[in-house]
């Protein structure tokens, strides 16, 4: 890795804008090496390498150490992954590649709501036919440790090497295990959700490797982006609101803080000539109209690009979890 910080991010599609987007909104721009190069860089920042991957070698090269970051879906790092839990750290949910895992069965078995009754199924279905129940899946690791939790055993897993959804009418399989966001495509396929059957409410995260080489270089270089993306998250939830100080304004600070969900960022001394806080956006007027009321006649209000602080949860996870890998 020659002492850089290597991110693997999506290669193509609408991760691959996403997580650039991601990356973009805390000043953090991804350039690629060429028209179609498979490496890139983050503007601004040192040491860094970024290699474009798909979302599954993303996972895989976790795993193996080969990369120290990587955004991919949490349904890939848990199914790809013999143990998850000791090779990576999922730092942070990134809001957008949404996907559920699910366990979906034909619509006319009217009969059959919840993983109790496909068990009950599973096991009518191999005393009548003399075979065992077949499930459509990609999702083959997924599927056994779901199954395994509700005591279903009684059926085997067919590999999916298509349309996953269409398995059922085709007759290669009973029941099918997929992702669905929306789960149009399962009812046009005249399938239904199990009410018990979400496996896993995926989505995509950036994630760290607990098993890649970090340098002091490498993990200098995540501090820095972990900062900005958790100083743009701050910023993007509150106001910074300012407005004249009269003196003692202790039992007023202490009522906004209460009332207001604002925080005091910089202190607000007796001698503080202008009052700062940071006030949730949802609650700004309703802070704004407090203040008029109590005789602050001016009010500024302003968005702020990043509020850094010096604890980050984030960046202390991240360590926390590569000193336990140690």
């Amino acid at each position: 890795m020659n002492g850089k910080l290597v991110i693997g991010l999506p290669s193509k599609g609408r991760l691959q804008e996403n997580a650039n987007a991601f990356f973009a909104r805390a000043g953090l721009k991804v350039k690629q090496d060429g028209g179609r190069g498979y490496t890139g860089r983050l503007a601004g920042i040192a040491n860094v390498e970024i290699a474009f991957l798909s979302a599954s070698e993303i996972a895989g090269q976790l795993e193996q150490g080969l990369i120290h970051l990587g955004v991919t879906g949490e349904d890939l790092i848990r199914e790809k992954l013999s143990t998850p839990e000791r090779d990576v750290e999922l730092l942070l949910p990134l809001g957008f590649g949404h996907a559920d895992v699910v366990v979906a069965v034909p619509q006319s078995w009217i009969d059959v709501a919840t993983m109790a009754d496909l068990d009950d199924v599973a096991l009518a279905f191999h005393t009548k036919r003399g075979r065992r129940l077949r499930v459509a899946t990609k999702y083959f690791n997924l599927t056994r440790r779901f199954f395994a939790e509700h005591g279903l055993t009684d059926y085997r897993i067919v590999e999916s090497l298509g349309a996953t959804e269409g398995a059922p009418a085709a007759g290669t399989a009973e029941v099918i295990v997929d992702i669905t966001s929306t789960g149009a495509t399962l009812a046009a396929n005249n399938l239904k959700i199990l009410d018990d059957g979400t496996m896993l409410k995926s989505q995509a995260n950036l994630v760290a490797s607990l098993g890649a080489t970090w340098c002091e270089r490498a993990l200098a270089a995540a501090g820095e982006i972990l900062d900005r993306v958790s100083a743009q998250a701050r910023a993007s939830k509150v106001v910074e609101v300012r407005f004249a100080s009269e003196g003692n304004d202790g039992p007023l600070l202490e009522e906004v803080r209460s009332r207001f969900g604002v925080t005091l960022p910089f202190g607000n001394g007796a001698a503080a000539p202008v009052r700062i806080a940071h006030c949730p956006e949802a609650r700004l007027y309703d802070l704004v109209a407090f203040l008029y009321a109590e005789g602050r006649d001016t009010v500024t209000a302003t968005r702020a690009d990043y509020v850094f602080e010096a604890k980050n949860p984030l960046r202390e996870r991240l360590v926390a979890r590569l000193n336990e890998a140690r």
